[in-house]
């Protein structure tokens, strides 16, 4: 039972949207849709719920074929990027709509909007009126609304894009444990893999209107199959190195030649591309194995309780992601440590060949 999308394509007046999408989303299951702006995220939470028809393809709900079914015939229930409420209605009226709609008795309604509404913590404003609520508020009230409906599939299309970071990670740990609690497919989408890895559950990983790679969040987190994934999943996007190997040595862009253990020195001589993620680069030696590089700083970008310094190595833009405030100075140098340990080996042409073996700090 669950969610089906067999060889889904859309086309609109001669554009692709989306190509070969084929996912099978099981119910009680969270999935989140992760890629760019204009990846095909939208569209395909659109054709998910009915409101638009694939151009070719089938969607099966529950075993049943609902391709040309419209939304209104679904169990669906959708939140915008925008919040959307009726602006004449209370907050308690805004979430019992779903229910007044479908004819429940006023005493099953009220114990259910109340329910949710302490979910949400909403409790204190069910007499307001939206227009007296914060912005996340009203994020909250859509939401609460969404989930009134028993629905068998709860669609989120970047549901907390526009509000800014703090109540942006108060919601995302108040749905996931809403989400974990609903017998339903939940399909949630965002660009920020930061939220995917919060979320956890499963990723569908999209660019261009096509399905990279689909698993576990942990899993496909640890194991990107492209270069590609691999840069989408990453926030600062993984940094990565041409490199070449040749009798146990792996010579980093131009400049650093480092002797290599298995597996990476058991690969065979040639070209690769060398990603490691900027929370795996140190300022300071972190164990014997460790290689360093002389840098000179090009930015020091402070951000709450974490620091990003950027700069070129070998002529290749490079992130290091340092917990704590570290404000260098422009045009300051550095020593930054790295070890081969940490390196994803891709070929030449992009595919994974090697991850690495030590934890990452996501997970």
């Amino acid at each position: 039972m669950g969610l089906i999308l067999d060889q889904v394509n859309k086309y609109v007046e001669g554009e692709m949207h989306l190509a070969d999408i084929n996912l099978d989303l099981a119910s009680g299951s969270r999935n989140v849709i992760l890629g760019r702006t204009l990846a095909g995220k939208t569209s395909l939470l659109r054709i998910m719920a009915g409101l638009d028809r694939p151009t070719t393809g089938k969607i099966v709900m529950d075993g049943k074929d609902v391709t040309g079914i419209s939304v209104r015939k679904r169990q669906v229930a959708m939140v915008y990027q925008q919040f959307i409420n009726y602006p004449s209605f209370t907050v308690f009226q805004n979430i019992a709509s779903p229910l007044q709609i479908s004819r429940v008795p006023k005493a099953r309604i009220k114990e259910k909007v109340i329910e949710t509404a302490k979910l949400l913590h909403l409790e204190e404003m069910l007499d307001r009126m939206p227009a007296e609520l914060s912005g996340g508020q009203q994020q909250r009230v859509a939401i609460a609304r969404a989930l009134m409906k028993d629905s068998q599939l709860l669609l989120l299309d970047e549901p907390l894009v526009n509000l800014d970071y703090k109540l942006r990670e108060e919601l995302l740990e108040e749905l996931t444990a809403i989400f974990k609690k609903r017998d339903c497919v939940v399909v949630y989408t965002t660009t920020e893999p930061s939220e995917a890895l919060k979320l956890g559950g499963h990723i569908v990983v999209m660019d261009q209107g096509r399905v990279l790679q689909t698993g576990p969040t942990a899993q496909v987190y640890r194991n990107p199959a492209t270069v590609q994934t691999a840069q989408l999943l990453s926030d600062p996007p993984i940094n990565l190195f041409a490199a070449k190997l040749k009798n146990g040595h792996l010579t980093l862009g131009e400049e650093l030649a480092i002797a290599v253990t298995n597996p990476i020195a058991a690969l065979s001589s040639g070209r690769y591309h060398i990603g490691i993620r900027p929370n795996h680069l140190y300022l300071h030696r972190q164990s014997p194995g460790d290689v360093k590089i002389h840098a000179t700083v090009e930015i020091s970008e402070i951000n709450g309780s974490e620091t990003f310094i950027h700069f070129q190595y070998s002529g290749y833009k490079t992130v290091l992601h340092e917990v704590g405030i570290d404000a260098r100075k422009i045009g300051s140098d550095i020593a930054v440590h790295m070890n081969p340990a940490d390196f994803f080996v891709f070929s030449e042409k992009g595919d994974l060949l090697i991850s690495p073996g030590t934890a990452n700090t996501y997970i």
